[in-house]
Parts: structure tokens; C-alpha cells; sequence
């Protein structure tokens, strides 16, 4: 399919929990096809087809899919990623993050500990959606100034 950049993996196998609209049903098909050559496991929460869906509904489902621990990860793909990126941060323990660029991914991940990848399928080319993927997927936490951060974070969950 193309040449990895050599991703380094952690110990821990990822499971990664897949969901899209019908805008993004093209792009999480070719995510897939990178996911099986990388040897993670994902399951597909949908959509399954180029008939219209609401984004919450899929949002809903990987989200909560993710917060319960099921899946170690989530990728949500919709035209610019925005609706399903507000729709997975209203779920208690996600922090889903929108990249467009392989910087924004690795930070999300190494700083902001994401547990929800968001992407636009009209927004980049498809070239730079498989390295976005690639380098989120591969990235790990730092932890430690980022944690009181985070920890402020889930503060706000419980705020009104």
C-alpha cells in the first residue's frame, strides 16, 4: 500500500474503535486497509454505507466504546472532522482531538493524552490522513507536567 514511517508501538496491543458518516465512509476504508498492515485490531462502528447518517449517533458509539476501556483508541472521520470531534468531547472520559497535521496528532497524543482521533475527509489529502493516523497511533503520553492539566480537564466534566 505504501512505505510506514516506522512507527514504535508500545507493549500493549491497541484496540482501535472505528466510526464515520457518510462523508468519511471513503477515507475510514483506506484507515482500515493502514490499520491491518500496522497488526492493530479495530472494530468498525459504522457507517456501512453512502446513505446519510447523523455523526452523533457514530460519535456516540466510539466514544462511549472508549471511555468504558473496551478500545484503546478511537478514529472518528466526518467532512471536517468538527461535528464528530464536539459530538465524542461531550462523552464523560473522552478527549477527542481534530488534526490536519502530523504535528497536532503527535502533540495530542504526547501532551493532551487523546483518547479520540477527528478527521476531515474534504479537508486533506488522503497521503497525509494515513500519516496523521500513523504518528497519533504511535505517539504515547509524556505524563508529567501534562498531568495536573489533564486532571483539570476531568474537573470540567463535572462542572455545570
Amino acid at each position: 500500500m505504501r512505505k510506514l514511517l516506522g512507527s514504535i508501538r508500545t507493549q500493549e496491543v491497541l484496540h482501535i474503535a472505528l466510526g464515520c458518516d457518510h462523508h468519511g465512509l471513503k477515507v475510514k476504508k483506506v484507515i482500515m486497509r493502514l490499520l491491518q498492515e500496522l497488526n492493530y485490531t479495530y472494530h468498525d462502528f459504522g457507517c456501512y454505507s453512502a446513505d446519510p447518517v447523523d455523526y452523533p449517533d457514530i460519535a456516540r458509539e466510539v466514544g462511549k466504546e472508549v471511555a468504558s476501556g473496551n478500545f484503546g483508541q478511537g478514529v472518528l472521520i466526518c467532512s471536517t472532522g468538527i461535528g464528530m470531534c464536539m459530538a465524542a468531547n461531550k462523552i464523560k472520559g473522552i478527549r477527542a482531538a481534530l488534526c490536519h497535521d502530523t504535528f497536532t496528532a503527535q502533540r495530542a497524543r504526547q501532551h493532551n493524552d487523546a483518547n479520540i482521533l477527528c478527521l476531515g475527509a474534504e479537508c486533506m489529502d488522503i497521503d497525509l490522513v494515513l500519516k496523521i493516523v500513523e504518528i497519533y497511533l504511535s505517539s504515547n503520553f509524556e505524563g508529567g507536567r501534562h498531568i495536573p492539566r489533564l486532571d483539570k480537564i476531568k474537573a470540567l466534566e463535572a462542572s455545570p
